[in-house]
């Protein structure tokens, strides 16, 4: 078993990738791809990449930002307006100077991690953004999450597919796919007993069953008749679980009762 440290460190390693990648599929846009709409609502790609710069300046030391946001319609919760300080903000800035910050502030803050990396996964860091209550696992393990769903909203918008066969990347998902318990339980309101296994192409299949205390629980193998299995790629997987976008036609396989997995797959987003 890992050590807090080690599997600490190990986030920090995808999200230093997810960086490079990030900002690699942004230095070959043109100034025109900058303005294409994403799959977020009201966010272009110079949005995400401002949101981005916004939060890895944050937390490289740069003191917390102020700008009058307004009430976009596309902001539903709190830390959404918190998160649109950082794109009102650089709305002007030139595409290169975004693309240095996030490389420059992302260079601090990896600098730091690896001259003092952090021993305690449960102990606060120090800094953190918008005064989340976070420790640093939570923190961690988010970053690289946030930064390659971020590249991938922006991949998809500008029509340059890739990334999928990243470290992050199956971080992401797998991340991502713990989720499926509280869905199968809470959001669909499944049955005690009720089985699901998500087969994710690149991953071991996740299992989830529910308790009879209501809850989803994950299980370490599949049961012989699941209740229902689901079978897809990593990047349906990631754009119905990050609530991006509905799946292709037959992108996903439902196996079992048809009826549950489809509503499994509707409940499926669990990011905001």
């Amino acid at each position: 078993m890992l050590s807090d440290q080690e599997r600490l460190a190990g986030y920090v390693e995808v999200w230093w990738e997810a960086i490079h990648d990030l900002t690699g599929v942004l230095e070959e846009l043109s100034p025109d791809e900058w303005d294409t709409p994403t799959d977020l609502p009201g966010w272009d790609v110079r949005a995400v990449a401002a949101h981005v710069a916004h939060l890895e300046a944050i937390l490289a030391g740069a003191p917390e930002e102020t700008a009058d946001v307004g009430q976009p319609a596309h902001v539903t919760a709190p830390m959404g307006l918190y998160t649109e300080i950082g794109v009102v903000n650089r709305r002007d800035a030139a595409p290169d100077l975004i693309i240095n910050e996030i490389r420059e502030t992302a260079t601090t803050r990896h600098t730091a991690l690896l001259a003092d990396p952090p021993t305690d996964a449960q102990a606060r860091p120090e800094v953190v953004f918008g005064g989340v209550p976070w420790s640093w696992e939570t923190l961690l393990r988010n970053r690289p999450l946030d930064v390659w769903m971020h590249a991938q909203d922006i991949r998809r918008a500008v029509g340059r597919p890739g990334g999928m066969d990243l470290a992050v990347a199956r971080h992401t998902a797998e991340y991502l796919a713990e989720s499926l318990g509280y869905v199968l339980a809470k959001k669909v309101g499944a049955p005690e007993g009720t089985t699901l296994v998500l087969e994710m192409a690149g991953s071991e299949p996740f299992v989830f069953t529910v308790s009879g205390s209501g809850r989803g629980e994950r299980l370490p193998s599949p049961p012989p008749d699941p209740t229902a299995c689901l079978r897809m790629d990593r990047e349906t997987f990631v754009m119905l679980a990050g609530g991006r976008r509905p799946p292709a036609p037959g992108a996903v396989e439902v196996v079992g009762d048809r009826q549950l997995g489809e509503r499994v797959v509707d409940a499926m987003a669990t990011t905001p």
